[in-house]
């Protein structure tokens, strides 16, 4: 925790920085930072407030501890707080340092969040004002598959967090992930064909593949989530923003994007956008 509270803030700034480009830092109305690999109180949320000199009055309020549909559940709040306020500019700053909690101990579950977990930081700026550029959030839906709530699990020890993720996750998620797809996309009359752009968070390849023979899909449709995952690995809670930014960097018109991420629970958070 003393190197998370040493490295995550200068990380989350970097990306903070790298989102607004030219947006100006004051405007800012609400903070929401998240994190599974690390927490502390004063935390993130006060730490970047101050390296950014945001307003002292500004709206803040942590995800923690979600994992890796973390982003997805605080884009929901922050749709939330636009729809309720049109003025409201909602940063987002997700900062995970996976790496911290290395396991010696050579089993299964460590060997396996050894080879497949990275650090990274991802942002992004949600606005209640429809004129600016940049995405629309459509709709959010949730689901938990409660057979899978020990099959990845995250939990605090002496020697660090521990990470279980047990490789019947790939069959939860094959087996379940079509019917979420369709109960999501029914909440806003819509169907799968319409979707243009899958959005998955890598969780692993194998996960990748769960998602192929669930929908079903090509792989050349999941080559945002696959590109990710190759050079970055999986960074928990930025993952899915990083596939996010690979693909609003794609200028077509017309796109609608289905995004989904997994996590404890076993839990699947979904949300569509569209250009």
């Amino acid at each position: 925790m003393a190197l998370y509270n040493k490295y995550a803030p200068a990380l989350s700034v970097d990306a903070i920085r790298n989102c607004l480009n030219n947006f100006n830092p004051q405007k800012i109305t609400h903070l929401i930072t998240v994190s599974c690999t690390g927490m502390s109180a004063p935390g993130l949320d006060l730490q970047v407030m101050e390296l950014m000199d945001l307003n002292k009055n500004i709206f803040r309020t942590s995800v923690n501890f979600m994992g890796c549909y973390a982003a997805i559940h605080a884009l929901k709040m922050a749709d939330a707080f636009c729809k309720n306020d049109k003025g409201a500019n909602v940063l987002i700053v997700c900062t995970e340092l996976c790496t911290l909690h290395f396991q010696r101990e050579n089993s299964l579950d460590n060997i396996a969040s050894s080879l497949l977990f990275g650090d990274g930081s991802a942002a992004v700026l949600v606005s209640g004002n429809n004129e600016s550029n940049g995405l629309h959030l459509d709709n959010f839906y949730s689901e938990v598959v409660p057979k899978g709530k020990r099959d990845m699990a995250w939990e605090l020890s002496s020697t660090g967090f521990l990470m279980t993720l047990s490789g019947y996750v790939p069959d939860l998620i094959e087996e379940d992930f079509n019917g979420v797809v369709n109960r999501s996309l029914q909440q806003e009359n819509t169907v799968v064909d319409a979707v243009t752009h899958w959005c998955i968070h890598p969780g692993g390849k194998r996960i990748l593949e769960a998602i192929q023979k669930s929908i079903p899909i090509s792989k050349e449709q999941l080559s945002s989530s696959y590109h990710v995952l190759q050079e970055y690995g999986n960074m928990s809670s930025a993952t899915i923003l990083f596939v996010l930014k690979e693909m609003m960097q794609q200028k077509e018109k017309g796109k609608k994007i289905f995004s989904a991420a997994f996590g404890p629970g076993l839990t699947v958070e979904t949300f569509t956008a569209s250009n």
